[in-house]
């Protein structure tokens, strides 16, 4: 005899389809957005968003593991959670991601960030005045109406009169890269465009975000441009172009050229406003390559177009140049791929060889190896090496160069090794003297093949450190030791302005990706064109040859 169903028959947890882990993912997504918009706690938002991430990867349906009181099985699943989920699971609805929904609107939030209201102010904005749009808060501020809203007295409401009135230009701070371009390059595939500003240039956190499209219609286009996902509020209008804000408060700007036009303005909202005014009077050409001809100058690529320039541009090193990897990690450390995984991606890009370089012990804040680990490890790189031949993947460590400015290794492991480099990740903020003594020191260690990430910055995060790199640059020289350009987008260090440096001093460059997972792999692309911005040839970068002559 079956046993009996004794779920309630509206029970949305336990059979409704609706109710699966991607739908349930989905919720808390939602949920973690909104709440980023209203400006709660980072902690808060990325425990939700991962959260998800976790339950859309989860076989078991999840919805079960909440009614059985087993969901916080799953690691990362807290207290917290657990409650949002029964909620879920148990009224197949979320009461604060309804208000969410009622109260949060994404146009007056991205046009906060834009002028410098914080969400949560914007949210009371919108509540206490009624409003919902950026013309509608406009037309408050004008009836005065700015004052019926708690805290804000005459000066603050003049502060934000002037702000909707003459909106910024620029974010208020650098966007990453790779967010600049995917912004820029998903409304340019929308309106049929090109990407724009310094996104184009690969420049390492861009300000000036800009699209150009070519069309006869500018008013078809800039009410398409207003009407994409991406950009909530269309904050200013003058003919063919218009300024659109995103939800994060960052500021693109919509250029509509005519089709004999369009090589002009492409290059006029890509180089920077030097580069731009350097080459005088720009004539009407439909592509790039037309303009240069009428100007009669050779095409620079835009990597290069940040200082007046004349003459010839150099052959600048290409992604299909590119032989190896030599900085990967992988689940030894704090990777989330294995080292036969991340082999197996590198040959699929072409590559000859890749170098596996987890952390060692002392860096603390993740995982690291020590020397039995490391031999353990190279069991598992010969194994990969077997089943992958010809294709190489080097024995390697991410070394930390500790405070004393020795290795977190001992020398009789390094000496195993097919490729070592060092990095200081502690004590970051010690003085322009010890970072330097530091760094030398691992230059001239004799197993030491490069420097990696030689500033240790995050960008928007932590400043350069103050290690004398001229310094630095002239023992490589003498040691034959490289240097990296990092490809993640929030390192990107060696910066392209230094990258410069390091090439006029004669020191070879290792572009590498970092990468702590397959698709990191697919930072090379950044590492290289921060290269290009420095002026990089193929010859100065290491690993654009074969592995014979960079293990040499």
């Amino acid at each position: 005899m079956p046993a009996p169903d004794n779920s309630a028959p509206d029970d949305p947890g336990r059979d409704d389809p609706a109710l699966d882990n991607g739908a349930i993912a989905e919720r808390l997504e939602s949920l973690a957005a909104l709440l980023d918009l209203a400006g709660a706690s980072f902690y808060s938002v990325r425990a939700y968003r991962r959260a998800a991430e976790l339950i859309r990867a989860t076989p078991a349906p999840v919805a079960h593991m909440v009614r059985d009181g087993r969901v916080r099985e799953l690691r990362g699943i807290g207290p917290a959670i657990e409650a949002k989920l029964r909620e879920l699971v148990e009224t197949g609805r979320l009461a604060e991601l309804d208000e969410l929904e009622r109260e949060v609107r994404p146009e007056l939030v991205g046009l906060g960030r834009l002028v410098g209201l914080a969400p949560q102010r914007m949210v009371e904005l919108g509540r206490t005045l009624g409003v919902g749009t950026a013309d509608e808060l406009r037309e408050a501020a004008a009836a005065g109406r700015l004052r019926e809203v708690p805290g804000i007295g005459p000066s603050t409401e003049a502060k934000i009169r002037d702000a909707l009135e003459r909106p910024r230009g620029t974010p208020r701070r650098g966007l990453l890269l790779n967010r600049s371009r995917e912004l820029v390059g998903a409304i340019a595939d929308a309106l049929g465009g090109e990407p724009a500003g310094d996104p184009r240039r690969w420049r390492d956190a861009s300000e000036r975000l800009a699209v150009v499209v070519a069309s006869e219609q500018p008013d078809e286009v800039v009410e398409r441009f207003r009407s994409l996902p991406d950009v909530v509020a269309l904050v200013e209008r003058d003919g063919p172009r218009a300024l659109g804000v995103t939800v994060e408060g960052v500021p693109v700007e919509l250029v509509v050229a005519a089709p004999g036009r369009f090589g002009t303005e492409l290059l006029r909202a890509t180089g920077t406003a030097a580069y731009v005014d350097a080459l005088g009077a720009l004539p009407d050409a439909p592509d790039e390559q037309a303009l240069y001809r009428a100007l009669g100058r050779p095409y620079v690529p835009p990597e290069l177009r940040e200082q007046p320039f004349d003459g010839e541009p150099p052959a600048l090193v290409e992604l299909g140049q590119i032989c190896g990897d030599l900085h990967v990690h992988t689940t030894w450390s704090d990777g989330k791929a294995s080292v036969l995984e991340m082999a197996e991606a590198a040959r699929e890009r072409g590559y000859e060889y890749i170098a596996i370089c987890d952390h060692t012990r002392s860096v603390r804040v993740v995982p690291g190896l020590d020397a039995d680990d490391l031999r353990r490890q190279g069991e598992e790189i010969a194994a990969a090496n077997e089943q992958l031949a010809p294709f190489r993947v080097l024995r390697g460590s991410e070394c930390d160069i500790l405070a004393d400015g020795t290795l977190d290794l001992p020398d009789d492991v390094l000496a195993e090794l097919d490729w070592v480099q060092a990095s200081v990740h502690a004590g970051q903020r010690q003085s322009r003297d010890q970072l330097t003594m530091r760094t030398l020191a691992a230059v001239h260690h004799p197993a030491v093949r490069s420097i990696s990430h030689p500033q240790g910055r995050i960008i928007n995060h932590r400043p350069p450190n103050a290690v004398d790199l001229e310094e630095v640059f002239a023992a490589c020289v003498e040691t034959g030791t490289a240097v990296e350009t990092n490809g993640l987008p929030d390192r990107i260090d060696l910066s392209a302005e230094l990258v410069h440096d390091a090439i006029r001093a004669g020191v070879r460059i290792t572009c590498s990706t970092d990468a702590h997972s397959v698709r990191g792999l697919g930072n090379m692309q950044v590492s290289v064109a921060t290269a290009r911005r420095g002026w990089a040839t193929a010859v100065d970068v290491l690993n654009t040859r074969p592995l014979s002559e960079v293990l040499r």
